[in-house]
């Protein structure tokens, strides 16, 4: 039996015994969580954004969550003044994709880029970017026509921005051979705005700038896992590297620099570019481009192989610029529409049809989503190229045929336009 004193010392200690445990556990530190691919398109495709157009306050508080990501993640400000922010002004064109004004006073429109970098005192700077605009309502760019909607923009482009926070996190003390300028774009629904400006009021030397990797709409990676990959003449290694590190996708490697989205911004600067793709879909530009409809697996498969991308080039030389083929300036002029969304990614003969629009020719004549154009008029249709020479043959009031491969039978129609 214990006598006083100790009985008294033990009753105290077994008192402070749930203090002490509560001390402890408050001292612990709570693991860092993980933020998935879905936690930030969830975020930026949000209806609380609004559609995070150019110029608005949803847009900015798109631009302050990236920010903070980028911060988070120990990456060093790049933009205006030791901050994230690079901000650019600009009168608005009708012209999506084309050139602007940018301007120094009585501004029109503000945007902001957000960039953060990633300094591993080296000679050469990776550029990778995604742009994280998107068409708010509707407007212009929407081929939404039962008013105005939110345009949530999930694979457009949240899915490259997540994609770009992934890689931004992934690089941290690895491939250190290269600095890494990781950058979030506004402006380019309007027209490539914040890239355009950006290249033309660089917060880097650009002459460090080793190549440029862009993510534009890369959510929606299909079962057949094609991946469309833009550039690939711009540095002679492209299409070597890509082939060689690739183990899951079936690649359609475009050679030209110049297309509808960021990367040609820095082509224009003699940078080596790629942009990732994985395909159109009949979401595009449409209120119903939203979360729940990406493929977070095949994002995630992306970011390995453009890891792995980097990861081979990692040792290399600076990358040897070559200029390609402007295949928009070959692009024929239209004066009709046949009303469809063509495969990007088909790369069998003729043009498949990836979506229908509702009450235009080809749905009035009984065209299917599927459905492969092999003719229009007297045109045999071979490629996307040849649909288009075909079209712009034609005018408002003509009417003609058209022949389809519809599951392995040739199907017939009558087209009025």
């Amino acid at each position: 039996m214990l006598n006083f004193t100790q009985n008294y010392s033990k009753m105290r200690n077994l008192k402070l015994l749930p203090v002490f445990l509560l001390f402890v556990i408050g001292c612990k530190t709570e693991p860092e969580k993980i933020i998935s691919f879905a936690d930030d398109v969830n975020f930026l495709a949000s209806d609380a954004l609004e559609g995070r157009e150019t110029g608005t306050s949803y847009e900015l508080e798109a631009a302050d969550y990236i920010m903070n990501r980028m911060k988070n993640m120990g990456l060093t400000p790049k933009g205006h003044a030791g901050t994230y922010y690079q901000t650019f002004t600009f009168k608005p064109k009708k012209d999506p994709h084309g050139q602007v004004e940018f301007v120094t006073g009585d501004s029109t429109i503000t945007g902001t880029n957000v960039i953060g970098f990633i300094d591993n005192k080296a000679t050469k700077t990776i550029i990778i970017g995604a742009h994280y605009d998107h068409l708010g309502m509707g407007g212009e760019g929407s081929l939404f026509r039962e008013g105005e909607a939110i345009h949530n923009g999930a694979d457009d482009n949240a899915s490259g921005v997540a994609i770009l926070l992934k890689l931004a996190d992934t690089l941290q003390k690895v491939n250190t051979n290269n600095n890494y300028l990781f950058m979030a774009f506004s402006g380019e629904e309007m027209g490539l705005l914040g890239s355009n400006f950006f290249a033309k009021n660089p917060t880097i030397d650009l002459s460090t700038a080793n190549y440029m990797l862009n993510m534009d709409m890369v959510g929606r990676l299909r079962e057949d896992k094609t991946l469309s990959i833009s550039g690939t003449g711009t540095a002679p290694i492209w299409s070597q590297v890509l082939n060689a590190s690739n183990t899951d996708f079936k690649l359609v490697l475009n050679e030209s620099g110049v297309g509808p989205s960021d990367h040609t911004s820095f082509y224009l600067q003699d940078i080596p570019v790629l942009h990732f793709f994985t395909g159109q879909h009949e979401d595009y530009h449409k209120p119903s481009d939203d979360a729940n409809k990406l493929n977070y697996e095949g994002m995630q498969l992306i970011t390995d192989y453009i890891f792995n991308v980097i990861s081979d080039l990692d040792k290399s030389d600076k990358l040897a610029f070559r200029k390609t083929k402007n295949e928009s300036e070959e692009v024929p002029r239209f004066k009709v529409a046949l009303g469809v969304v063509p495969d990007y990614l088909f790369d069998g003969k003729g043009m498949r049809i990836d979506g229908i629009s509702e009450d235009r020719p080809a749905q009035k004549a009984g065209l299917q989503k599927g459905d492969i154009v092999i003719q229009l008029g007297d045109s045999t249709i071979v490629d996307m190229m040849s649909y288009m020479r075909a079209l712009s043959t034609f005018e408002e009031g003509n009417t003609t045929k058209v022949v389809v491969d519809r599951n392995g039978t040739k199907v017939e129609a009558d087209i009025s336009f």
